[in-house]
């Protein structure tokens, strides 16, 4: 058991901003670690999938966490991603990221070789019994072997190293299973979403906050819906959380993952650069249609202008149509191939 408080709040995975020549742009991820501080996040989390992680070398990774931490100095914690290609060299990322003053560290389970529960298990405890900073599980089933909640039992109640798990896949049958079998044995374990369509109802299940990639575009509303669910005003929180969906599809759906998220934050006054991810003519084509979408939704929460021509009028989503797509999340998810 950790002698440090729980893990909870808004982590914040962020976009890292890159030069024009692809490298990464130190200036520039340093004012935006001071933008989202400013703007009430409670943690950040670097090297996530919304950070790229694997499209950086592994100096790249610990050269971010490096330039975060410093940036940083304490103001908030970090929860650092530390997921290498096999068990030695995410060890000594841990290693270092303890050295820089990180506050643990988010561990996927191994991914390209699906491996059986028992896999899974041998993976996170050889990790748990030689760190030296807390870990938390990330579990992402449509990218990496799933976390089962009798694997997530166990090595909470072996490995005191393991304080957390953050889970990716949008299901909440799954995290309250998880939370029900796991929070009786373990008090300080902490459970963190990292599906901002939910943000919302998984809070009133038991998760004690979320590493969601839209706080990285618009750290206000996610902070907002985080202090308005947890102060029991769920109208108010109900009506962000749909605002959110919407922001949260457009980025998520109408791009490669996470360009999306990379546009939106342009139109917040950065300058993310262009990812290390060739895209086709009509991949960039289509970004420059959703940057007009995005400019759109984010004039209408007060946060930049109308584009030029302005934006069309729609008509409101009555209450019926937004119980469906709250209600359809994860299975359109599954549907489009990413669960």
């Amino acid at each position: 058991m950790s002698n440090q408080a729980r893990l909870a709040g808004i982590f914040t995975p962020n976009i890292v901003p890159l030069d024009s020549k692809g490298d990464i742009n130190e200036p520039e991820l340093r004012r935006y670690v001071d933008w989202l501080i400013e703007r009430g996040v409670h943690g950040l989390y670097p090297n996530g999938s919304t950070g790229e992680f694997l499209r950086f070398t592994a100096e790249e990774r610990c050269r971010i966490i490096e330039i975060m931490a410093d940036q940083t100095a304490g103001r908030v914690p970090i929860l650092a991603g530390a997921a290498e290609a096999n068990v030695r060299e995410t060890i000594k990322a841990c290693e270092n990221y303890y050295e820089y003053g990180c506050r643990a560290v988010a561990i996927v389970s191994p991914f390209y070789y699906k491996l059986t529960p028992a896999g899974v298990y041998a993976y996170f405890k050889e990790i748990a019994d030689n760190t030296p900073i807390d870990v938390t599980l990330y579990n992402i089933p449509m990218f990496a072997s799933p976390i089962d909640v009798p694997t997530v039992q166990r090595l909470a109640e072996e490995c005191p190293k393991i304080v957390a798990i953050k889970d990716s896949s949008g299901d909440l049958p799954h995290m309250m299973r998880m939370i029900a079998a796991v929070r009786p044995l373990r008090p300080d374990f902490a459970f963190m979403t990292g599906w901002d369509a939910a943000l919302m109802p998984m809070m009133l299940i038991g998760c004690d906050g979320g590493t969601n990639a839209t706080s990285g575009v618009v750290p206000e509303i996610t902070r907002k819906l985080f202090d308005l669910t947890q102060a029991g005003r769920l109208a108010e929180a109900r009506d962000l959380q749909y605002r959110l969906l919407k922001l949260f599809d457009a980025m998520l759906y109408n791009s490669e993952f996470p360009e999306g998220f990379r546009a939106a934050l342009a139109l917040r006054g950065f300058q993310p650069g262009r990812g290390r991810q060739p895209q086709s003519e009509s991949q960039l084509a289509a970004i420059d249609v959703l940057k007009r979408e995005l400019q759109c939704l984010l004039a209408a929460e007060g946060y930049v202008n109308e584009p030029v021509g302005g934006c069309a009028i729609k008509e409101e989503v009555d209450s019926d149509e937004v119980a469906r797509i709250v209600q359809n999340v994860v299975g359109e998810l599954k549907r489009r191939g990413l669960a």
